[in-house]
């Protein structure tokens, strides 16, 4: 994470595009130190968060270590990691000048937390979003559950729980963009960020040259996503004769059911208080005792590690204890609360 100042900007770029710029703990706290120094710096008018190559804005946290962490027994390293990556997500929400983000090619889970509670937030022909979590054995995080639960209708719960990839059309539909320009823009547009400390100088307006798909499924999407549960979910789409219920399904019966469960609740709960703060810790409700008490760690060894594809989860939704997911999302022992400023 390359930090500086630079003209009227406060400057943030994530440099490790062979890594597709993965987000690890000393860069979360760089980032966050940055943005304390800048709060009440008078030369800096704004935020300017980017990425170095093009395949990646930021494709998620850098989990290998809460990985091998946790293998070795350690269930804290993780928790530390979270709980000082949500603190900084939360100020880049709530921060008192304009955080303008432009994010090509992948922005996937912690990519969102980076980009995805800026004031202004830029996409490009490029772009492709997810929330990819339940595939790994986890859940929605780094404020991703409060996008998911101000998205149209139900399709926070459909990404959420399919952790389905949605290209720059859907993604400004969805509420993860604000603004769609074209990537051969975005050098100019910088420097004149740079230079006046101004996000008027960003046009507005302009369209993705490929339609997204989410709109058109929306009746379908609503009416198997407003189930109670995974469960149900599954029951409606398994009565649905469509290509996209089949495909859901089938995507479904592919992610830890456990993840799947407490995602639904997850983005329900956020909902009912939308804001970033609750967002973050019911999330961390779940993140901090998943390498200990979810499939976590056999998701990330199948699909990081060992990338075997094959994930041994733990339980089906037919097997799942229907306390687990109660206990997964209680509340977190008071030493573990996120000490937001």
């Amino acid at each position: 994470m390359i930090a500086r100042k630079e003209g009227r900007a406060g400057r943030l770029t994530l440099n490790r595009p062979k890594a597709l710029n993965a987000l690890d703990h000393e860069m979360a706290q760089t980032l966050e130190a940055a943005l304390d120094a800048w709060r009440d710096d008078p030369e800096v008018d704004l935020i300017l968060i980017d990425a170095e190559g093009s395949r990646a804005f930021c494709a998620g946290g850098d989990i290998a270590a809460v990985y091998h962490a946790g293998k070795a027994g350690d269930f804290a390293a993780g928790g530390a990691y979270w709980r000082d990556e949500y603190r900084m997500n939360a100020k880049i929400k709530e921060y008192p000048k304009p955080v303008i983000a432009f994010m090509q090619g992948f922005v996937m889970g912690g990519g969102v937390g980076l980009g995805g509670h800026g004031s202004h937030r830029v996409i490009g022909e490029t772009t492709q979003v997810a929330m990819p979590e339940t595939g790994i054995g986890l859940v929605p995080d780094v404020g991703g559950s409060l996008v998911l639960a101000l998205s149209p209708g139900r399709i926070g719960e459909y990404l959420g729980v399919t952790g389905s990839r949605i290209n720059a059309a859907d993604a400004i539909y969805a509420g993860f963009a604000d603004l769609f320009i074209p990537e051969a823009n975005w050098p100019a547009l910088k420097a004149k960020l740079v230079e006046t400390g101004d996000p008027g100088v960003l046009p507005t307006g302009l369209m993705p040259p490929e339609p997204g798909r989410l709109a058109a499924l929306r009746p379908e999407i609503d009416a198997a996503f407003s189930g109670a549960d995974v469960r149900e979910i599954v029951e409606r789409l398994r009565a649905m004769d469509s290509d996209f219920a089949r495909e859901t399904l089938d995507v479904i019966l592919q992610k830890s059911a456990l993840s799947e469960q407490a995602t639904l609740r997850l983005v329900r709960m956020t909902r009912a208080t939308p804001t970033i703060r609750d967002a973050l810790s019911n999330e961390f409700r779940f993140t901090l005792r998943a390498a200990e008490h979810s499939d976590f760690l056999e998701g990330v060894r199948a699909q990081i590690i060992d990338k075997d594809r094959t994930p041994r989860w733990r339980w089906s939704l037919a097997t799942l204890p229907p306390d687990l997911v109660d206990a997964m999302l209680a509340p977190v022992p008071a030493e573990w609360r996120i000490d937001f400023p």
